[in-house]
């Protein structure tokens, strides 16, 4: 049974640390070119199809800013 992900990024929290992109085992995860409103690089979803929903990055990250979600297909 395949499974899709998605993650909802309170990029303004985002600090830009990088820790959750190390869990990523599908490489789905970045930081973006572009800043929040503290002047930091936050993180995006670079390949959003290839996202399985494994929460290994909210896990990592020590601010909780990141939100997963799991459909079933």
């Amino acid at each position: 049974m395949a499974v899709k992900g998605t993650l909802v990024i309170n990029k303004e929290k985002c600090k830009g640390c990088a820790v959750c992109t190390t869990g990523c085992p599908q490489n789905v995860i970045a930081l973006s070119k572009n800043v929040n409103s503290k002047g930091y690089n936050y993180l995006e979803m670079t390949n959003e199809d290839a996202c399985i929903g494994c929460a290994n990055c909210a896990i990592l990250c020590p601010d909780g800013v990141l939100e997963v979600y799991r459909v079933k297909l």
